[in-house]
């Protein structure tokens, strides 16, 4: 039976790039869903057709980690599945805390994807006192003044943060003084954090104008 070469090392975080980490989570998903297919092996021109991505991208972006392709098979799906969620950390749970329980705080507690990926929302908080106590999603609204307490009783590690952006950066240092060590902010504004916290952005409206703009030059190319 043939078998991979060892994957390696881990590179540093530093050393590879944010599009490459980007895409290893569309490669998860994507092996994902063939395995629910049925589909047990793949290879580099598969995944690549289905995400639309050359063979050569996906080769190039897994290389960064090691060589998890066998010789005349491809890739095992859940071999690799594994190995991806070694890479990005979801190998193991993630307990994660919501700041911010207004529209989109809401439609965050009730996205079904979170526990799938090994990711948990352990808690949320809000600063109104009409919404603490009340639950959403079978999640109890605590005040926002127990989240240290909180984060360090149930062993917190992520944020989410779901509040205006005049209100961001204030709930983000809330997190930061509480210890959580990672933050996705969904505020349009950008976080100042300290070293050793990351953070990602999410800025809704961004995307659109991302979308926007690839449908806008098609436009352009097909009218001149």
């Amino acid at each position: 039976m043939s078998s991979p070469k060892s994957p390696g090392p881990r590179p540093e975080p530093a050393t590879v790039p944010a599009a490459v980490v980007s895409r290893l989570s569309l490669y998860l998903r994507e092996l994902q869903h063939l395995v629910v297919e049925g589909a047990q092996t793949t290879n580099s021109s598969q995944l690549g057709e289905r995400l639309g991505f050359s063979d050569a991208q996906v080769r190039k972006d897994l290389a960064y980690f090691g060589n998890f392709g066998h010789p005349g098979i491809g890739y095992r799906c859940d071999e690799l599945i594994s190995e991806i969620r070694r890479i990005l950390g979801t190998d193991r749970r993630w307990t994660v805390v919501l700041v911010g329980v207004g529209n989109l705080g809401r439609a965050l507690l009730g996205y079904r994807g979170f526990e799938p990926q090994g990711f948990s929302l352990a808690a949320a908080f809000d600063s109104d006192p009409a919404k603490v106590g009340t639950q959403v999603e079978g999640v109890e609204i605590l005040a926002i003044d127990r989240l240290t307490e909180i984060v360090a009783e149930r062993q917190i590690d992520l944020g989410l943060v779901a509040v205006p952006a005049a209100h961001a950066q204030a709930a983000a240092d809330r997190l930061v003084a509480a210890g959580v060590r990672g933050i996705v902010n969904f505020a349009p504004v950008t976080l100042a954090l300290p070293e050793g916290v990351s953070q990602v952005g999410v800025d809704l409206a961004r995307e659109l104008e991302q979308v926007a703009f690839a449908v806008a030059s098609r436009l352009r190319s097909t009218e001149s």
